[in-house]
């Protein structure tokens, strides 16, 4: 049987990095095939009334200290070394959410996210910067300058709300965030329930 399973992200996540590393295994171990789903994380929190964690903890004493010390633990424990702090975050994401579009429908999706994320997340470039995204896109192999200029398309920027308000819809509230079938998971931290629930499923 296969399970259907979501993966709602914005490359302006860095917890949505630290999952796109890991999918791939989880993918061999269940033999699924997680979908990726474009939202604007701006616009899910905007539709939810939620916050980032650096807003919603920024005067709480210690809290973002121990958030900070969580996720060198998990890269620690998932030998996630490549990963590196943006200094510009947080970044604007719109333009190379709508690129993730562009590049869904012309089907060179996966070396698009995996540029992106490399960019914002090993690389830690200005991924709001149209020079730094058509550089870091032609880098790849990719039509940098053709990707940017699709973005503006209406269909396109329409895709990129409509994916974000099903998104919603569907119960989320942030990135990263999972669906197994209806069930939803949000956080890094839930991707062995994920991967429970895509074995309970099946």
């Amino acid at each position: 049987m296969t399970v259907p399973v979501e993966f709602h992200f914005d490359f302006g996540s860095p917890n949505a990095y630290l999952c796109h590393k890991l999918i791939p295994a989880i993918e061999d171990r269940t033999g699924t095939k997680f979908l990726y789903f474009p939202i604007l994380l701006g616009g899910v929190f905007k539709l939810t009334n939620n916050k980032s964690p650096m807003e919603q903890f920024a005067g709480v004493l210690h809290k973002r200290d121990y958030m900070q010390k969580e996720t060198d633990r998990f890269r620690r424990d998932n030998n996630l070394t490549e990963y590196a702090d943006n200094p510009h975050f947080p970044v604007n994401t719109v333009q190379v959410m709508r690129g993730a579009l562009v590049a869904q429908s012309e089907g060179y999706f996966e070396p698009y996210v995996d540029a992106v994320f490399s960019g914002m997340w090993e690389q830690s470039l200005k991924m709001d910067d149209a020079t730094v995204i058509i550089q870091t896109l032609d880098n790849a192999g990719l039509d940098g300058k053709t990707i940017l200029e699709r973005t503006q398309d209406p269909a396109i920027k329409t895709a990129l709300i409509d994916n974000t308000n099903r998104s919603v819809e569907k119960g989320n509230f942030g990135s990263p965030s999972f669906f197994v079938g209806e069930e939803m998971f949000f956080g890094k931290d839930r991707l062995d329930a994920v991967e429970r629930e895509i074995s309970r499923q099946a």
